[in-house]
């Protein structure tokens, strides 16, 4: 099996693969919630012939493709699963029907391509020796995420994988592209969730109140500066705070400030 021939099966296969994502994408479901999409996948994978291991982490399976021979050498393939909590406004016959919910970081193309993947390692089991896990990870958006459990389940034993491949789909990149570089090419992440306490009241009486809204604000500000002014520009460093709530109204200060947000690096001692 060459190169040519894998793009010939991966043209074979494409229509099928697209009506996976496209089913994927209209039916997201939550890091850890991904039930109907792990049933989905493993009806696909059970009508190829392979035997599925499903329930790990929850809601993660896999499935081996055995190549000839007797060989124990195995590596991995890896997709995640699960979807956003984000409103879909994209208007196509494949949008969202679970609202509130979408599949806004292409993990519907990872699985798809992975299904795809099934297909071309099935058909052609016969050319290569070895084996193949297909990994289908859940819950990737929320920490501690579905990797390490299914790593502490024992997915990368029995037999022991030698190596995992994973990708990511990056729209900036032309479709038939693929981007690598040596060592680490995306960075970890660390979550930060943030509650101000204060005194809630009457927004005419700001004095009778501990205001939490403009400490916030301030909070905000300075966790910037720390990464602008006390972190050397040497290593990339990223922090965003994605999501604030203030359960006040026009008139009225709350009791608190609740924040979250993310911390990328490629040096977790940071």
């Amino acid at each position: 099996m060459n190169a040519a021939e894998v793009k010939l099966l991966a043209e074979k296969y494409f229509e099928e693969v697209r009506s996976y994502r496209r089913y994927l994408h209209m039916h997201p479901e939550l890091s850890f919630q991904e039930h109907a999409t792990a049933a989905y996948v493993q009806q696909q994978l059970t009508a190829l012939g392979l035997e599925v291991r499903p329930g790990i982490a929850g809601t993660g399976l896999t499935a081996m493709v055995k190549g000839r021979g007797d060989s124990k050498q195995t590596i991995a393939l890896r997709a995640d699963m699960d979807a956003l909590p984000i409103h879909e406004t994209n208007d196509v016959p494949y949008r969202s029907v679970n609202e509130g919910v979408m599949h806004a970081c292409g993990h519907d193309a990872h699985t798809a391509c992975l299904l795809g993947a099934a297909h071309i390692l099935q058909e052609t089991r016969d050319q290569w020796s070895g084996n193949i896990q297909l990994i289908f990870q859940p819950g990737e958006e929320k920490l501690p995420g579905g990797a390490s459990k299914m790593i502490a389940e024992g997915v990368l034993k029995n037999p022991p994988v030698q190596a995992i491949f994973g990708q990511h789909v990056y729209t900036p990149f032309e479709v038939g592209t693929v981007a690598f570089c040596p060592g680490k090419m995306m960075a970890s992440t660390d979550e930060l969730y943030i509650t101000v306490k204060g005194k809630g009241g009457h927004g005419a009486y700001p004095g009778a109140t501990l205001d939490p809204v403009p400490v916030a604000a301030q909070i905000i500000t300075a966790l910037q500066l720390l990464v602008s002014r006390f972190h050397s520009p040497i290593e990339p460093i990223v922090l965003t705070i994605g999501k604030v709530i203030a359960e006040g109204a026009t008139n009225i200060i709350p009791d608190q400030v609740y924040m979250e947000g993310t911390l990328r690096t490629f040096n977790e001692s940071l």
